[in-house]
């Protein structure tokens, strides 16, 4: 009932409401405490009101792709760019942000450029950054690994000598929450971009088929499957889960070594384990892979989320300075106060004084520095995707098919 009365004033321009508001549709967490704070200040000075509707995160997805085309459609809507929107450009539904650019290029200037190209489909930007970066990092118990001999790994073969020295400890050289199937693709979008670099997703998104097998992509899997095979992960990696903790408690516990996690496991770990999160959590880069295409300063994980506009949106104008105010230092310090790291090139002045400073710095530079962010593959494909990509992931890390069945797998996503 709550989901319906929210939705029930979106997409204005066609329902007959108030000429004087837009719609913006955002994911419902606890990252709406920004979203209202933004709509607030913007609302002060404008004649033009925006109004801000949201969905319960777990309905999000499915519920835009049933609206999306209809008179409850948003004028302003969240989301992950990449895959994501690529069905509603390709629909004629979203607006090109070109023009808007051109009368204010702060819109652009203001973002790193790695995350702000996420936001563009064909070469073209629809999504402006409105909430905080996740690159993936590879996070330790600092204790464990000490009374292992073990340091943080800088390369491919440092991370394989370690497994055998946690192992004989008695503790499970990673963590992984394999039950929900999309901690797992974290180890496949690394070792991809290592050994192949960032050019091989673009291509199997444009279409190319064929790059799946490829010999980067053959050895990026041989890759995996030896790190699989020395027992890394354990024997019940399938059977335990992130989302309840499973996972974390691990490492925190003392029982696993690492754990590859988007960067919101900083802030996690805080809140369920705050003792070992002060004194014994460390985290760094993805290791490098000798003789590999990719970039040891590349990243992959959610750049960001974004907001799109719809072609049909009324008021086109005061939109664009409602998008202004994501590069705002209002918007900014809204963000590093529960925990975000937006994306703009002024965040870097506002970070010592925030909570948190040396790892949120730690990330910033991370970013700034990196030639390729690569979007998470569940959200760079488009979302009927997600289910036989999570699964032929899942599958061959648990060896119940083989390169040639993955392989095969991925060829059968959509592209179109």
């Amino acid at each position: 009932m709550v989901m319906g009365l929210s939705l029930a004033a979106c997409g204005n321009s066609d329902s007959g409401g108030d000429s004087n508001t837009f719609h913006v549709l955002v994911y419902g967490d606890a990252g709406n405490k920004v979203e209202n704070d933004i709509v607030a200040e913007f609302n002060k000075t404008s004649k033009v009101k925006a109004v801000l509707d949201t969905i319960p995160g777990a309905d999000y997805q499915a519920k835009l792709q049933t609206i999306i085309n209809t008179k409850q459609a948003p004028d302003v809507f969240f989301n992950w760019g990449g895959g994501s929107i690529r069905p509603f450009v390709k629909a004629g539904l979203l607006q090109p942000l070109d023009d808007m650019i051109k009368q204010d290029p702060k819109l652009k200037s203001m973002f790193l450029p790695s995350v702000f190209n996420a936001g563009e489909v064909d070469g073209k930007a629809y999504g402006i950054p409105m909430r905080g970066t996740q690159p993936v990092l590879l996070f330790d118990n600092k204790k464990v690994l000490a009374e292992a001999g073990v340091e943080q790994p800088k390369t491919w073969d440092d991370l394989l000598a370690a497994v055998p020295k946690l192992k004989a400890r008695g503790v499970t050289p990673i963590a992984l929450g394999g039950g929900d199937k999309w901690p797992t693709l974290m180890w496949f979008e690394y070792l991809y971009d290592r050994i192949a670099g960032p050019d091989l997703l673009k291509k199997a998104l444009a279409g190319d088929k064929d790059v799946w097998a490829s010999a980067d992509s053959k050895k990026a899997l041989t890759t995996i499957k030896q790190l699989v095979d020395t027992g890394a992960f354990g024997k019940n990696f399938d059977s335990v889960k992130y989302t309840d903790g499973g996972s974390p408690t691990l490492v925190n516990k003392g029982r696993a070594g690492f754990e590859l996690m988007g960067s919101w496991y900083f802030s996690q770990q805080q809140d369920s384990a705050p003792k070992f999160a002060a004194d014994g959590l460390e985290y760094t880069t993805f290791p490098t892979v000798p003789g590999g295409k990719g970039d040891p300063a590349d990243l992959v994980g959610n750049t960001n989320n974004y907001y799109s506009v719809m072609k049909k949106a009324p008021h086109k104008e005061a939109i664009a300075k409602f998008l202004a105010f994501m590069y705002s230092n209002h918007f900014i310090n809204a963000q590093l106060q529960i925990g975000n790291l937006p994306t703009t090139t002024n965040t870097k002045d506002a970070l010592s004084g925030s909570s948190n400073a040396k790892y949120l710095q730690y990330q910033y530079d991370l970013v700034a520095k990196a030639p390729d962010f690569q979007l998470s593959w569940d959200q760079a494909y488009t979302q009927d995707n997600s289910t036989p990509l999570q699964t032929a992931i899942q599958q061959f890390f648990n060896g119940t098919i083989d390169q040639d069945g993955f392989i095969k797998a991925m060829q059968g996503l959509n592209t179109d």
